[in-house]
């Protein structure tokens, strides 16, 4: 078969790691590759993919290991907990070969986000569903629940964060302590509603993103055929505000798939990857 194109090189660096020489020797497809060093998560994709399966399943079955295995704490149940300490899942697979995206967005009580996911996108014409009527519809398509998705750790790290005056947190310009928050230009209206609330000084906007409290797995496949998929799993910034939804759901900021062009995928602090990737 004829070389692959330079930009699979450094996708054959992941693929020559997960599962060793042989994969050089079959040509420049399949290919799997993710961010970070999940490597089980690779190497479900990888047996996937491998065995002739497409790349949409190839990504369902990475992703979901990595929910199973609750990568870094930032995939799937038991990670990371809003300022409620409640846990809530975003994922999204798309497919290069349609153009159809599957989302599932502040989706409570489920913990198989990613399969959520392609269920959106077989099953409905919509892209997007959110909130509690995700996991409505994910229970009513045969996915596991109620189920509480907190962790013994999870809410561990949300009372230590509670015991520290709820820093750091995501908001700004407020008055409040713990919550319920004011706006700070407003706190002259409500005088006697917001006489007890901690002066704004102390409630500071959180810039404490690291490895361990934001980020998710993005993975990318081509399959056997040459086709592409990719997706996202994650269960969102620590402490982040109830209703909060980053990137990982979104479609051209997390993840993205075509099959004239190829597939991409990113992490990191999605409240500003939104404002700048959604074009990628």
């Amino acid at each position: 078969p004829s070389s692959p194109p330079p930009t699979l090189l450094s996708l054959f660096d992941l693929v020559y790691e997960v599962t060793g020489h042989q994969a050089l020797n079959s040509g420049p497809y399949p290919v799997v590759v993710s961010t970070w060093p999940f490597l089980e998560a690779v190497r479900a994709a990888w047996r996937a993919v491998d065995n002739g399966f497409s790349a949409v399943d190839a990504v369902v079955e990475g992703c979901s290991a990595c929910e199973e295995l609750r990568c870094d704490g930032t995939v799937g149940p038991g990670g990371s907990p809003d300022e409620n300490g409640e846990k809530t899942i975003d994922a999204l697979v798309m497919d290069g070969v349609t153009m159809e995206v599957g989302v599932v967005a502040a989706m409570r009580y489920v913990k198989d986000g990613i399969k959520a996911a392609r269920l959106v996108m077989q099953h409905t014409e919509h892209t997007l569903l959110v909130g509690e009527q995700a996991s409505v519809f994910a229970i009513s398509m045969g996915l596991p629940g109620p189920t509480n998705l907190s962790s013994s750790e999870s809410m561990e790290k949300w009372i230590k964060w509670k015991e520290n005056h709820c820093q750091p947190n995501f908001w700004k310009d407020v008055v409040g302590g713990c919550g319920p928050y004011h706006a700070k230009d407003f706190v002259g209206l409500y005088d006697e509603t917001c006489s007890n609330t901690t002066p704004v000084g102390n409630i500071r906007s959180s810039s404490h993103i690291g490895l361990h409290n934001h980020d998710t797995i993005s993975m990318a496949v081509i399959d056997k055929m040459g086709h592409i998929a990719a997706g996202t799993s994650t269960n969102g910034a620590t402490f982040k505000i109830p209703g909060r939804v980053g990137d990982g759901p979104i479609a051209g900021s997390s993840s993205y798939a075509d099959d004239e062009v190829g597939g991409c995928g990113a992490t990191g602090d999605g409240d500003i990857m939104m404002r700048f990737l959604p074009w990628i």
